[in-house]
């Protein structure tokens, strides 16, 4: 498939945005804030899920962050009604998407899938010379550059990427099949 951009959402009720154009090249980076918060009534996170999805190109390769299904916490459920606002909005523009795990996005970023946030700032910076004060903006970065990664627009087999980083696009292109449990 030929694709305009490589886009990444890492979506909270702090969403951050990244676009890259065909060549890897940032293009536009924003963090978009849901105003109310945890507060939100999904009339507001759907309005919330358009705007962030008026930022993708026609075209696009997506990546939007999978959810974290351990978090807990009274924003939990505001984590999911913004996240499937997105979703659903991506699926409304025609647009398709992947969604790598957040121990994904770390990997792709780090070598190690459990760091932290404030942990996954120098290696972005050396691996791309990307700054940005918004962690949600460094990891849409992140997500924007395994879209790439998977649209096929760099090389994987040309040392464009290190092999943690092709681990993570290959589990995500081949991801493993779950064993049906036995029943009794």
């Amino acid at each position: 498939m030929i694709y305009t951009h490589a886009v990444g959402i890492d979506p909270s009720t702090k969403t951050g945005i990244v676009v890259l154009d065909k060549d890897g090249r940032d293009i536009f980076r924003k963090e978009i804030q849901l105003e109310r918060g945890i507060k939100s009534t999904a009339k507001e996170m759907k309005e919330y899920g358009r705007e962030i999805v008026s930022f993708v190109p026609p075209g696009s390769v997506v990546s939007i962050e999978g959810f974290s299904y351990g978090s807990q916490g009274q924003g939990v459920s505001t984590q999911y009604g913004v996240g499937y606002a997105i979703r659903y909005e991506l699926l409304s523009a025609g647009l398709s998407f992947w969604e790598p795990t957040p121990s994904q996005v770390k990997k792709f970023a780090t070598g190690k899938g459990n760091t932290t946030k404030d942990n996954m700032t120098i290696p972005i910076l050396r691996l791309w010379n990307f700054e940005h004060p918004s962690d949600n903006v460094r990891d849409a970065y992140v997500l924007a550059q395994i879209a790439r990664g998977l649209s096929g627009a760099a090389d994987i087999h040309d040392g464009d990427y290190y092999s943690y980083q092709l681990e993570v696009l290959q589990a995500m292109k081949n991801p493993p099949v779950e064993k049906k449990k036995k029943t009794r």
